[in-house]
């Protein structure tokens, strides 16, 4: 039985510009929705299909595989099961083959757990459904206009006396968060509820993220109670950053002389800036020995170690120096060499084209790229959740 999940994210959205890759409690939208497919007991292969190549590199840091998706099914009217079917055929052409279950996530509900993706496909299994979706309980009194312009009761009889909630018959809203479908009935008739239907009842907040408004109120429930949350975090005195690939774009400019130069972001100087005057102690620690280095290191004010081979034996040095623990060191890194000493740091971070080792063993992936900005997202979020002192 194979099992896909596959998560709609287009780069559009007119209610909340950029919310599929903003940042919620640290873990953006469309980061949450893959981990969630991740970590499913049943789900062995999870894919984004986006017109973003922006959204698809997030998705990718997560561990989904983007499906870049046509412009003809990309519009706000563009239907989720176009783009469903859309990736079923690009999965076929990829793989060889067709999948058994597709499970179709949505990034607007935020706090969709593996926990809740295995109960809906153990129910789509168990009741040889065609389909299956999440739902939660609602105890709501729900009205409606009559044709003579009088209010008539649609989930109630309001001529008579009102029910109390534990006489009612039970009544189910679908989340939007979950939907499971088997494969060849959901393309025989391009619809998610393509059968006999299974209703699953689940416990989520009722919070779909659609507009600014919607964002502030999941923005508070994840402050008490998120799934998602990264792991708890101490306060830094200290941050360490690679150059290239970090503070420049990993790219290099040959002159005819011989001499490089690279490129940098005055956004991720006015980030270290900002650092510094909360009064994080900073270093620069590259492999490099091109004088732009040290350069570029005078104008930001930061300690400079570079032509480093070994850099864990350099920085445990300059550690030592300072007085300070690992636990109370954040790594900025992009490369193998970087690893060994973003394993023994309290906190380390991979800018969003780091390599796929340094952002497997990071604490968080940055959305930005080096040199266009990681820095200052970094920065943000260190003082937005208060991590320095």
């Amino acid at each position: 039985m194979k099992v896909i999940a596959v998560i709609p994210a287009r780069g559009g959205s007119v209610g909340l510009p950029g919310k599929n890759i903003k940042p919620l409690n640290g873990v953006p939208l469309v980061g949450r929705a893959v981990l969630a497919a991740v970590n499913s007991a049943f789900v062995s292969d999870v894919y984004v299909s986006s017109d973003s190549s922006e959204i698809l590199g997030v998705a990718a840091s997560f561990g989904a595989t983007g499906i870049s998706r046509p412009a003809e099914i990309s519009g706000p009217t563009a239907s989720s099961e176009s783009a469903l079917i859309h990736t079923l055929h690009e999965v076929e052409r990829i793989k060889g083959m067709m999948p058994d279950v597709l499970v179709f996530l949505q990034c607007t509900s935020p706090f969709t757990t593996s926990e809740q993706i295995d109960a809906v496909v153990s129910k789509l299994l168990e009741e040889e459904a065609a389909s299956a979706f999440s739902a939660i309980e609602d105890h709501g009194f729900i009205w409606q206009i009559a044709d003579d312009g009088t209010a008539a009761g649609i989930t109630h009889d309001h001529t008579k006396p009102r029910q109390r909630r534990q006489d009612m018959t039970p009544r189910y809203r679908e989340t939007g968060a979950i939907y499971a479908m088997r494969v060849p009935e959901f393309l025989a008739q391009g619809n998610r509820f393509c059968g006999k239907t299974a209703l699953v009842p689940v416990e989520m907040p009722p919070i779909e993220v659609d507009t600014a408004e919607d964002w502030t109120v999941a923005e508070a429930y994840a402050r008490l109670r998120d799934p998602h949350r990264l792991p708890q975090l101490k306060r830094i005195k200290a941050l360490i950053t690679d150059f290239d690939g970090v503070h420049t774009d990993d790219r290099v400019i040959v002159n005819e002389d011989g001499s490089e130069a690279v490129r940098c972001s005055r956004s991720d100087g006015m980030g270290i800036e900002m650092l510094r005057h909360r009064g994080l102690k900073m270093l620069i620690l590259s492999r490099e020995q091109n004088p732009v280095v040290k350069m570029r290191a005078a104008k930001l004010q930061m300690d400079v170690l570079h032509h480093i081979c070994n850099k864990l034996p350099a920085l445990d040095a300059w550690r030592t120096e300072h007085r300070l623990e690992w636990a109370e060191i954040a790594y900025v890194g992009n490369d193998i060499n970087d690893l060994d000493c973003m394993k023994v740091c309290g906190m380390s971070f991979a800018p969003s084209d780091a390599h796929p080792e340094a952002k497997a063993i990071s604490t968080l992936v940055l959305q930005r790229s080096g040199g266009n900005g990681a820095l200052r997202e970094l920065s943000e979020y260190l003082l937005s959740n208060d991590l320095i002192g």
